[in-house]
Parts: C-alpha cells; sequence; structure tokens
C-alpha cells in the first residue's frame, strides 16, 4: 500500500504546532499520552465513554515486565490456539465462531505466526522495551505518583517437560538481543523464594529486575497529574466518530462535539470503529482477560507467572491478584459464568495459603489484540487522526512510552526510529 499522507511537518500537524488535542479514552495509553501532551505545552481534554480506567487498565496483572514483553503471533500459537480453543473449560476460547470480524481477525493472526515475522517484530520490541524504564521514570519524576515496585518474575510448572516453551522462548528473546537475567530453579528452590508455590511446583524459571504497579492506582495517579495541570477529562462521553473538518478535528458523539487541533484515538477493544474511515487495515479485536483478588497472609514475595494455565499473580498487599484467560470476542459481551471458577480450579493445586474461596474484586474486560502483533502508533491517513492502542497484554508497560513517542510526534512532527514500525496505516 502507498501511503498517500501528507507530512505532518516540522512543528506538527501542516506545520503548525497543535494547542488543543482531544485524547479518546481514559485508561492507561490515552492518559500517557495526555500527560506527555501536557510536557509539550499543549492543552488537552479527554474524553472516556465511563470512567478512567473502566476498561482493561482497571483490574489487570499490573506486570511492567520490557524482558518479557515480547509479539503475541508466533508459530507455537497455532499449535497451541487450535487444540486449546477446542476444549470446553481452555484458558483460550472463542466467544462465537459465526463472528466474521472475528474470523477475520484470526485469520490475519495466523498469517503472521511464521518465525520470519515474529524476529521481524521482536526486533521493534527491543527497541521499546530498552525504553521503557526511561519512560516511568520520567512520569514519575515529572509528578506521577507511581507505586511501580522492584520483582522478580517466578514463572512456574508442575512438569519438568512443561517448561519446555518458554524456554525456547526466552533462548528467542535473547537471541533477538534482548537481555533477559534469568536462572532455572528447583521446585524447592522456587518455593525458598516464594512459600506460596506448593509441592506440585517442581521447577520455575526465575527473570530477574522486573517490576509491578496496582493498575487502579496508576490510573488514579494519571487522572490527578493530567487535572492537576489544567487538563479537561469528561466522563461518560461515548464518541461515535472522528472528522477532519477544515483546520480542525472533530470528536463526535450523539449529541455533542469537541473540536481539537488534533484528536488521538486510545479506546482499546473499542477503536476498529473510530479508526476504519481514516485508513486503518490492521485489524484490531478483543482479548478479554478475567481478574480477582483473594486474602494471601502473609504477603506474595513477588510476581507469579503459571504459563500452562495461563495464570499471572500479583502481590496486592494482604491479597493476591489472580488474572488469566484469553477470551476472544466483543468487550461489550457480559462476563461468562464459571471463567473465573475454571481459573481457581486451575491454579488451586499450585498454590497454598492463599483464601482462593474468599475472592472480591471479579472483573473482566478486553485487551486491543492487533492482528500482527505490534501496537499501533502514529497518523492515520486523515491529517490531525491519530492512534495510540493496539498493545494486547502490554499496555501498562508501554503505556508511558507510547505516550511520550506520540506526544512528540503530534508536538513537534518528530518521528523516533520505532514509530515507523507501528505505523497504523501499515499492510496488514
Amino acid at each position: 500500500m502507498t501511503d498517500t499522507r501528507p507530512p505532518s511537518g516540522a512543528h506538527g500537524i501542516a506545520g503548525k504546532r497543535p494547542r488543543r488535542v482531544v485524547v479518546v479514552g481514559a485508561g492507561t495509553v490515552g492518559l500517557s499520552c495526555a500527560w506527555s501532551l501536557q510536557e509539550h505545552g499543549v492543552d488537552v481534554h479527554v474524553l472516556e465513554r465511563r470512567a478512567p480506567g473502566a476498561g482493561a487498565s482497571w483490574q489487570n496483572a499490573g506486570y511492567v515486565s520490557p524482558a518479557l514483553c515480547v509479539p503475541l503471533p508466533e508459530p507455537s500459537i497455532l499449535r497451541y490456539g487450535l487444540r486449546a480453543v477446542l476444549k470446553p473449560h481452555s484458558p483460550v476460547s472463542l466467544l462465537s465462531v459465526t463472528d466474521l470480524r472475528l474470523l477475520r481477525f484470526m485469520v490475519e493472526l495466523a498469517r503472521h505466526c511464521t518465525a520470519a515475522r515474529w524476529r521481524r517484530s521482536m526486533d521493534v520490541f527491543r527497541q521499546l522495551n530498552a525504553n521503557v524504564e526511561d519512560a516511568f521514570d520520567r512520569q514519575r519524576d515529572g509528578g506521577v505518583a507511581i507505586d511501580l515496585v522492584d520483582a522478580d518474575v517466578l514463572t512456574c510448572f508442575e512438569r519438568r517437560e512443561e517448561s519446555a516453551g518458554m524456554l525456547h522462548e526466552l533462548d528467542a528473546i535473547v537471541g533477538a538481543g534482548q537481555p533477559v537475567d534469568a536462572e532455572l530453579l528447583t521446585g524447592d528452590e522456587a518455593r525458598a523464594k516464594e512459600p506460596h508455590l506448593s509441592g506440585r511446583v517442581s521447577m520455575a524459571v526465575r527473570v530477574r529486575g522486573q517490576h509491578y504497579l496496582t493498575p487502579a492506582s496508576y490510573v488514579d495517579a494519571l487522572v490527578r497529574a493530567v487535572t492537576s495541570r489544567g487538563g479537561r477529562i469528561t466522563e461518560g462521553r461515548a464518541v461515535a466518530s472522528v472528522e477532519r473538518r477544515g483546520d480542525v478535528v472533530v470528536a463526535r458523539g450523539e449529541d455533542s462535539e469537541v473540536e481539537g487541533d488534533a484528536v488521538v484515538v486510545a479506546t482499546g477493544a473499542r477503536a476498529a470503529e473510530l479508526l476504519r474511515p481514516h485508513g486503518v487495515n490492521v485489524r484490531v479485536y478483543g482479548g478479554r482477560g478475567y481478574s480477582f483478588t483473594a486474602r494471601c497472609d502473609p504477603p506474595l514475595s513477588g510476581l507469579v507467572y503459571f504459563p500452562v494455565p495461563r495464570i499471572a499473580v500479583t502481590p496486592q498487599g494482604a491479597a493476591a491478584r489472580f488474572a488469566g484467560i484469553m477470551e476472544f470476542g466483543s468487550p461489550d459481551a457480559p462476563a461468562r459464568r464459571g471463567r473465573v471458577e475454571t481459573m481457581v480450579r486451575d491454579v488451586s493445586p499450585l498454590v497454598e495459603g492463599i483464601d482462593l474461596a474468599a475472592r472480591a474484586h471479579e472483573w473482566v474486560a478486553a485487551r486491543p489484540l492487533s492482528s500482527d502483533g505490534l501496537p499501533l502508533v502514529g497518523e492515520t491517513a486523515t491529517p490531525g487522526v491519530f492512534v495510540a492502542g493496539g498493545h494486547g497484554m502490554w499496555g501498562v508497560t508501554l503505556g508511558p512510552l507510547t505516550g511520550s513517542l506520540l506526544a512528540s510526534l503530534i508536538a513537534t512532527g518528530e518521528s523516533q526510529a520505532p514509530l515507523a514500525a507501528l505505523d497504523p496505516c501499515r499492510p496488514p
């Protein structure tokens, strides 16, 4: 596809430095974009259909783990995925087999599940991951009260042979030039690090030097930081379309419009409808995740991940947050009965000292998955209409960096190296 978009110019859209930008979506990514735009002196107005963080940004696992931040599409996904979706209680499932949008997304996702495509995408992730911690530092130094905690990730297995896929992936990550500080542990060594692991865990891979945060607290901190500098956040304002009218870009709802010099679409799994008229052909679909909290005394020592049931566990004070499931389906579909019970059934033999019967904060939301595994960050075919999304499971890890890169592009016209590969108008 030939890119026919006019250049943004050295100082923002059409050579003019934007003074007002509308951000649609108040999740981690959208709020990070708003905050970074303010760093450039831009006035921001954030529109949110519900409340800040109400989607995938609210109760996810909260991992900030650049060493493990990799593209989703890769060859083993095809082998595992085909088997998994046919099992009635699998951690991976399809909400509907008659949804044409979902079927088209799955076909495109499958097309990208090759070793060569994964290596190309991994080169992009490597560049992004190298700057993740600096992006969080900039937010913290700029007044965002981030509760980022340093921690190792213990990736745990009941049987040694189950670790083959994880070890192969780590080898590929290191082979792509991304450093990973990891070591193999026996089950006893893993329990010495995390006493809540049961005797069923026979081995683990310890990945050092990662981090986690409480997603809801992080969203609240971004809201306070943006509004304290004069930014507006309007809740309950759904946007039905985005269009350019002369010198302005308009975010239009059912009964109201908001104008800006530019608009950023950061609506996660719901972005496709807004982006379709603007030359974005890479499909974005919802990968719904579930989570809950359970009492945990004493607290967890760090991060724990169980790859076979695909469940991540995060300390949350006197509780532990369990997050998992990859359910391909509409963000607006109701939670499926039994999904949390499936998580509990799968994880309960692997942990002890955690009261899984006393659960709270059960939650479901859709992660925005792109069919080629790369985020969509940049200007669309319509001048002044930008997008920040498609991060899949890595919205928390890459959110601050996405905001910084996109704000620089909008405010100054400066496109930094990783953005070329994240072009939202790239071929699907």
